[in-house]
């Protein structure tokens, strides 16, 4: 996988002082559990990267739950990281990858190229039976100059564009059925989904942290891999492994709706529906 490194991979290559590892471990019921359990134990040389301090800007009345954050900051924090322009960055968490995933995709933004999510996150690298620390590690601070991929990002008015039919595009939910039939909604305002979007959920192509590459071919079957497509969840953090697994499958115009459900219906004007949508 182009974007997926396994443990064996980062075991080879973690004493290369190229490599750098970020745990991005979080959990959305306790914003302080993953740096509590970062400090408990991680591989060695990781620093953390914060979901909501640093991988998420400050949550205002637009832009959603997880609005990407100031630039200037992100950049101050890769660079106390010791990361620059070179640096091959493996990231992982300790759940099913969609917070590394954010990761990964918060560096592809910036043109970042080496940057990979490990394949099975921390729990897989425990199983084989890899060392960990307790210690947070001090690098040196580096420079780094961004070449920001505005073809990641899609704008609020591209996506109502899209829900309107007034411009080619296919709108992906990667939310659960339930939240996409608008069955239940835990925690955004109105429940539903945008008008016109197909639901495939992210969970769907992950088990136990590892990316199902075998089944993308099925789930991404009767996408238009000529269509664009604008990849949305809720807050824009589980929408990023439907990302990376359509980059995986092949598909090369494929954008995420960063302030997602949650931006959408944060506008009193925006209409959601509640029924399936079909390709």
């Amino acid at each position: 996988m182009m974007n997926v490194r396994s443990v064996d991979w980062l075991k080879e290559h973690l004493p290369d002082r190229k490599v750098r590892v970020i745990d991005c471990s979080f959990s959305l019921g306790d914003s302080s559990a993953g740096k509590t359990t970062y400090l408990k134990g991680h591989i060695p040389g990781a620093v953390y990267f914060d979901l909501e301090k640093d991988l998420s800007g400050h949550v205002k009345e637009h832009g959603g739950r997880h609005p990407l954050p100031n630039m200037k900051n992100f950049l101050r924090k890769i660079e106390n990281a010791g990361i620059d322009n070179d640096t091959v960055i493996v990231a992982y968490d300790q759940e099913e990858g969609a917070f590394a995933s954010r990761c990964w995709w918060m560096f592809r933004y910036l043109g970042h190229e080496e940057i990979f999510v490990l394949n099975g996150g921390y729990k897989a690298w425990k199983e084989e039976g890899c060392e960990s620390e307790t210690s947070v590690p001090d690098y040196e601070t580096k420079s780094y100059t961004p070449s920001f991929n505005e073809e990641m990002l899609a704008s609020l008015e591209e996506v109502k564009g899209i829900s309107n039919r007034e411009i080619p595009g296919i709108l992906l939910d990667s939310r659960s059925e339930e939240r996409y039939l608008g069955k239940e909604e835990p925690i955004d305002r109105i429940p539903g989904h945008i008008p016109g979007a197909v639901n495939i959920p992210w969970t769907e192509g992950v088990k136990k942290g590892y990316f199902l590459e075998e089944a993308n071919d099925r789930r991404f079957a009767k996408l238009d891999r000529n269509t664009p497509i604008v990849v949305y969840c809720g807050s824009g953090v589980t929408a990023t492994p439907n990302v990376l697994a359509l980059l995986e499958a092949g598909f090369s115009d494929v954008k995420l709706y960063a302030g997602s459900y949650s931006d959408w219906v944060s506008y009193d004007h925006h209409k959601v529906e509640t029924n399936r949508t079909s390709l």
